[in-house]
């Protein structure tokens, strides 16, 4: 991308046009204005055919002037900005169709706000939610997509009005960006539930914009939606808690599942399963993890620090747990039965669903209305509640245990990650390895 300079040139283009009421359309070479000062040119990427396309083709309306190149569902890229655009140059990773294969990416970042903070990307975790998003698997990604809701870095800039940061400071931005911050969620410090709550990446910003999130070299966002990171916690290992940790920690805290004496079953011990045993133990509680396989039972127990370790598929243990837990946190992403992990909590035990499987479960009647039991979920956490999350764990020393990759190997990340081959975190060393290209 570049800046337009003193010199305006004007630019050949080529596209599909009518030359008459029948419609059909035909090669058409034409020029495109010079790129104005306040004017942003677009390498076009994909385009929507909507009906009204039809009718101006075929003069349907009777205002259809000719050649006509139709198109105005426009997705691209920036590839020049005039000199009184407010924006800067940023550079990253992007999908950009349903392969989910990653690419480098210049794209702008708005100008810093009177109440934003930008930041310099330092670290990024990979979430099962950007391989979900980077395929297209539920169904509203839009194009290029920029990955990254696991951010932490060093703020680079502050607008005149922000009062919590300064140049310097480690911070860090999880699963959003903004919400309205008048509804009654918003009240109840609840904004990732918001109707209108932004998300990091792949949301769509008040200036119409697309949000790109954390697979990049800087981030602008405003200064209620900054999380300071403390100052004991590596930067590399915090970063997952900012959507792993948060995910976990809320619910446990939500429900009441927090206090010494609780007894808390972990379904799935990976990203998100990991830090939830880190987090029940710190809080007091006895931690079961469940697992399909006894593979993980040393981990979960010798370093993890688990009390004990449960194999779903084994019918004697299984037995022998019924009815001893008071909630469960349901981690796994992939496609799993219900009806066990029911019969696993007490009187009026709760079974939390954080995974998100892209197909539906089946859910029985009968074991929730006997037990009296409870089937909820939750997702990430509030702004209050994702610094009060950190500022736990700099005093429990909790961090995610990870495999710090390379820009260059994230798609070969995505691949093992979606395989369950890694323990427990992929974090993209992105200050040092993500560099823009010619």
């Amino acid at each position: 991308m570049q800046r337009l300079g003193e010199k305006y040139q004007s630019v050949e283009a080529f596209g599909w046009a009518a030359r008459d009421s029948s419609g059909h359309l035909f090669p058409f070479v034409f020029s495109r204005r010079e790129t104005g000062e306040e004017e942003v040119r677009v390498k076009v990427l994909y385009c929507g055919v909507c009906h009204s396309d039809l009718h101006c083709l075929k003069n349907e309306w009777h205002s259809s002037i000719y050649p006509l190149v139709p198109g105005h569902e426009i997705v691209g890229e920036v590839t020049e900005i005039g000199r009184k655009v407010p924006a800067t140059e940023a550079f990253g990773l992007a999908a950009k169709d349903g392969s989910g294969v990653l690419s480098p990416f210049r794209f702008s970042r708005r100008e810093t706000g009177e109440k934003d903070v930008r930041l310099k990307v330092l670290f990024c975790g990979i979430c099962r939610t950007d391989v979900f998003m980077a395929r297209n698997q539920w169904g509203f990604t839009t194009y290029p997509l920029v990955p990254g809701h696991e951010i932490v870095g060093v703020v680079t800039e502050v607008g005149d009005k922000v009062i919590k940061f300064k140049a310097g400071d480690k911070v860090g931005v999880g699963y959003m960006l903004s919400s309205c911050r008048s509804c009654d969620i918003c009240t109840d410090d609840q904004e990732n539930h918001c109707p209108k709550m932004i998300m990091t990446s792949g949301g769509k910003y008040y200036d119409d914009t697309m949000t790109y999130g954390g697979y990049s070299d800087h981030l602008v966002c405003e200064e209620d939606y900054i999380i300071r990171i403390p100052e004991n916690l590596p930067l590399d290992a915090a970063a997952p808690l900012l959507c792993a940790g948060v995910t976990v920690y809320s619910p446990l805290k939500s429900h009441g599942l927090d206090k010494p004496g609780i007894h808390i079953g972990v379904v799935g011990l990976g990203g998100l399963g990991h830090v939830a045993v880190k987090f029940a133990k710190a809080m007091g509680t006895k931690v079961t993890v469940i697992s399909s396989s006894d593979g993980k039972r040393d981990e979960a127990i010798n370093r993890l620090g688990a009390d004990l370790f449960l194999v779903s598929r084994d019918p004697e243990e299984m037995k022998d747990a019924m009815g001893t837990m008071d909630g469960i946190i349901d981690t796994v992403s992939a496609t799993h039965s219900l009806l066990p992990l029911l019969g696993l909590l007490k009187y009026k035990g709760k079974l939390i669903m954080v995974g998100a499987p892209d197909k539906p479960l089946d859910l029985p009647a009968i074991p929730l209305i006997l037990g009296k039991k409870m089937v909820v979920g939750s997702l990430t956490g509030g702004i209050k509640e994702s610094q009060e999350m950190v500022d736990f764990a700099g005093k429990h020393n909790i961090t995610a245990d990870i495999e710090l990759i390379s820009a260059d190997y994230v798609n070969m990340a995505m691949e093992r990650l979606e395989k369950g081959d890694v323990r427990y975190r992929f974090v993209i060393d992105v200050a040092n390895t993500m560099k823009p290209t010619p």
